[in-house]
């Protein structure tokens, strides 16, 4: 398993991390430790998990009363096997209904973080997120009291969610000059289906060292080539769940995506999936992707799907069939 540096800080990772969102919900207690397991045996280093994490049951209803399920049931099963891992988990997003236990300011904050540890069983958070923009509180308010998780040692690295590129570089800037921890990375969408954060946010992280760790790699399943424009969808799947899911992530156009995709990868001996994984490591400022996976073998087939090193031609090829135009560098 290859591993990375993430950004321009000294933590590694593999370059397939295992996403826990489906963890304490989506998948019982048993079929976690299985999926935990064999990405232990695969040599994945980076697992990725939140506090809002395991609300959602296996038909993909909302249940809030089961939140913190997914840290529950990594504190149950890693064990001794917590110290050979980087363990990422984030605070922010609400864990009530009424919306009190959300938020960056101060006092969540180190209570969310308290929180986190009992429920993981662990010391430490080897990667802690913010785990979206709050308008509401000062950014110095908030970077201070991470900083002062980091020097009590209860969390060795910080890091931002679903930032827009401006307050990413807002952040960089403040912890920058009050001499704070920032943030060493930025986690949010990208896939060969939602390129939009190539745009602005990866150059602006790139212009600062800060690493990007992309989640939908496979745009919620569509990457998968197991759905086809005009054929059957499969049942149970999460695109196949509701009008949203299947209009964001296979409406017309990405659909037509798809099979020029599919139509690309085919004719070099190569799957849907190990176009869009290897796409993935090959771009900028990507330490590590997060894949979720519910079985042991989806997981498997993902760390493998890696090794396709793709030619500057192939990359261009691709931006045709995505239909996407790389931003224009001014000359210097």
């Amino acid at each position: 398993m290859e591993t990375r540096n993430l950004g321009s800080s000294g933590l590694r990772l593999s370059v397939v991390g295992l996403g826990c969102n489906n963890f304490g919900g989506r998948i019982d207690d048993e079929s976690s430790k299985k999926v935990i397991d064999k990405a232990f045996e695969l040599g994945i280093t980076h697992f990725d998990t939140a506090d809002v994490y395991g609300q959602f049951d296996p038909s993909g209803k909302r249940n809030t009363e089961t939140k913190g399920g997914s840290e529950a049931v990594l504190g149950k099963y890693l064990g001794d096997r917590r110290k050979d891992i980087v363990l990422a988990t984030k605070f922010g997003s609400a864990m009530d209904e009424e919306g009190r236990l959300s938020g960056a300011s101060r006092r969540y904050a180190m209570n969310a973080v308290e929180d986190s540890l009992k429920r993981l069983k662990t010391d430490w958070i080897d990667l802690y997120y913010l785990h979206r923009n709050d308008p509401r509180t000062p950014l110095d308010e908030t970077l201070r009291a991470l900083d002062d998780m980091v020097r009590d040692g209860k969390v060795r690295y910080v890091a931002m969610s679903n930032f827009p590129a401006w307050r990413a570089v807002e952040a960089v800037w403040t912890a920058r000059t009050h001499h704070l921890n920032g943030f060493i990375a930025c986690q949010d969408e990208l896939s060969l289906l939602f390129r939009h954060n190539q745009k602005e946010l990866i150059p602006a992280l790139a212009a600062h060292g800060v690493g990007f760790v992309p989640y939908y790699p496979l745009a919620g399943g569509a990457l998968t080539g197991k759905y086809r424009k005009n054929a059957p969808m499969p049942e149970g799947a999460r695109i196949t769940r509701g009008k949203r899911y299947s209009e964001k992530f296979f409406g017309d156009k990405q659909s037509t995506i798809v099979e020029g995709l599919i139509a690309f990868a085919e004719a070099r001996g190569h799957t849907l999936l190990e176009l869009a994984m290897s796409w993935l490591a090959q771009q900028p400022q990507v330490g590590s992707i997060i894949a979720g996976a519910t079985k042991p073998e989806q997981l498997e087939v993902n760390v493998k799907a890696t090794g396709w090193r793709l030619t500057p031609e192939d990359l261009a090829e691709i931006d045709k069939i995505t239909e996407y135009q790389p931003p224009k560098v001014a000359a210097g």
